[in-house]
């Protein structure tokens, strides 16, 4: 089922996830129909903040960027990131790793707007996936910077706040005019989005 995503302005957006103590059947139907809304705006991330869920829960999907570089090691071994797309993090723990490196970001709750913003170039990330394994692998590249943006979500924190001060400055009358939409609409359609986060 496709759901609305929630726009810049709503509340929701700025509230930490909670852990999920029990992946049941009710998590997982919310993690195949967050991919499913995700792939039908053609975004490489969705948060559960994002479908009004304020949950510890992030899906993602990089294999659609062609020019955009992804890595991906499992156990130490390089694979191909495509291979392991989608991705469904529970509870996710990220440590930063390697250069710090700018780039574009834009994000489904906030249409058509991007920005360059400052990411470590790798993370390690220790999750649980839909069965409740812990899964521990290494991002670098696009998948990373994806990862990063999600993280962020589900601890209320939006790219904006990563912008710098005259980037965020020059977005300010179209950020007051998605604020005041999503206040008068409350849960406004979906919105088409290029690469979003």
């Amino acid at each position: 089922m496709i759901l609305p995503i929630l726009q810049y302005g709503d509340p929701i957006l700025r509230i930490k996830g909670k852990p999920i103590e029990d992946i049941d059947a009710g998590v997982r139907e919310l993690a195949a129909n967050m991919l499913e809304t995700m792939h039908a705006v053609n975004g490489v991330g969705l948060a559960a903040q994002q479908i009004g869920e304020p949950l510890q829960l992030t899906v993602l999907d990089i294999s659609a960027v062609e020019d955009r570089p992804s890595t991906l090691k499992l156990e130490g071994s390089e694979v191909d990131p495509k291979s392991s797309m989608p991705l469904v993090l529970i509870n996710p723990k990220i440590e930063l790793h390697g250069e710090i490196e700018m780039g574009v970001e834009g994000c489904l709750s906030f249409p058509e707007i991007t920005g360059e913003i400052e990411r470590a170039e790798s993370v390690i990330v220790r999750a649980q996936n839909l069965e409740g394994e812990v899964v521990q692998f290494e991002a670098g590249g696009f998948l990373a910077r994806a990862i990063q943006h999600e993280h962020d979500h589900l601890n209320g924190i939006l790219f904006i706040d990563r912008m710098r001060s005259a980037a965020k400055a020059a977005l300010s009358s179209r950020l007051k005019r998605l604020q005041k939409e999503s206040r008068r609409t409350g849960r406004p359609d979906l919105q088409e989005a290029q690469v979003s986060l």
